[in-house]
């Protein structure tokens, strides 16, 4: 699969990249995730994140769904981007001995 453009790529996202990087510990965080995102998205990514970690231990998608209530096109897009993307979920999952 061809990796897609670098168009979400710009100062912005340089900047909020370096203000992820600079935090210490999980309360800051927490407390700058609250304070950037809605509730509804920080639930979302949430299960995002859930959903990456249970493709990545070989659940299926239909129990992935009723664990975590995402939706099939929700499971399909994470998997394509853990799969296909910039290798950012499995860093992560990696560094959390997942």
């Amino acid at each position: 699969m061809d990796q897609p453009p670098d168009n979400w790529m710009n100062e912005e996202t340089a900047d909020l990249a370096k203000a992820v990087a600079a935090l210490r510990n999980e309360d800051e965080a927490l407390r700058f995730l609250r304070d950037l995102c809605t509730i509804r998205e920080l639930q979302e990514f949430g299960q995002r994140w859930q959903v990456a970690r249970l493709l990545n231990d070989g659940v299926p998608y239909h129990e992935i769904s009723e664990r975590t209530g995402a939706s099939s096109a929700t499971i399909s897009r994470v998997n394509q981007w853990r799969r296909y993307g910039r290798g950012g979920y499995e860093l992560i999952l990696e560094r959390m001995g997942r």
